[in-house]
């Protein structure tokens, strides 16, 4: 009995891997690592037409891959968005939330509204789309993983909003991995500290989408809330 349990187990399907933030650089990237690992993958991004492009280039893996359309900085539509990836691909195993404006600004001026939905779509979305998988995550057990950035930790004047959000993203991770705590969900950071695909091989978009797959299949006892790549 015990035997036959395990076998039933170890051949059970993985979970969806749902990415939100797909682009042609490290987002692909995380897409292709989970699905070549074995897990359904949903991409949500706004370009329809890369989402279309990459679902094609990911049906070689062999694995369920699918884009939805969503704008982070739109609450509604990203909880929406995400709703009709775990409707159609089934319960997910993990989250990686990629998405994030980049862009030079000052600390002062510049348009309102802007900022608002700058922020909604460097922190806002990220809550937005933690709270909305959470619930629906497989026997309640998986993990939330979130893309932050050097200027969380050197913020930089020239791109003030990106150091705002990634400052902001940063505690946002670290006070829900403290609140997830024994719960079986592990909710980390990885704080990339170079500019990805800048000619040094461990910042290659592959490689850094590695360490997304081996923080999702870490030991539960050796968790922590960021992990960095300098």
């Amino acid at each position: 009995m015990n035997s036959k349990n395990t076998t039933e187990r170890t051949t059970m399907p993985l979970g969806t891997a749902v990415i939100v933030g797909v682009g042609p650089g490290i987002g692909l990237a995380i897409a292709r690592t989970f699905a070549e690992a074995g897990h359904p993958v949903a991409m949500l991004a706004r370009d329809r037409a890369r989402l279309d492009a990459y679902a094609v280039q990911l049906a070689l893996t062999g694995q369920d891959v699918r884009g939805y359309v969503a704008d982070a900085a739109d609450p509604a539509g990203l909880r929406a968005a995400l709703h009709r990836a775990v409707t159609e691909l089934g319960a997910p195993d993990v989250l990686v939330y990629n998405a994030g404006v980049r862009r030079e600004d000052s600390p002062l001026g510049g348009d309102d509204q802007d900022w608002a939905d700058v922020t909604a779509v460097n922190v806002l979305g990220a809550r937005v789309a933690a709270d909305t998988v959470l619930p629906e995550l497989r026997d309640g057990r998986g993990s939330l993983l979130f893309t932050g950035g050097g200027y969380g930790l050197s913020p930089s004047k020239e791109h003030a909003s990106l150091s705002v959000g990634k400052a902001a993203l940063r505690a946002y991770v670290r006070v829900l991995h403290d609140h997830l705590a024994g719960t079986g969900v592990h909710a980390t950071t990885v704080t990339i500290t170079r500019d990805i695909g800048g000619g040094e091989a461990r910042f290659d978009p592959a490689v850094l989408a590695r360490a997304y797959l081996e923080l999702h299949h870490q030991p539960e006892a050796e968790w922590q809330h960021e992990l960095m790549r300098y």
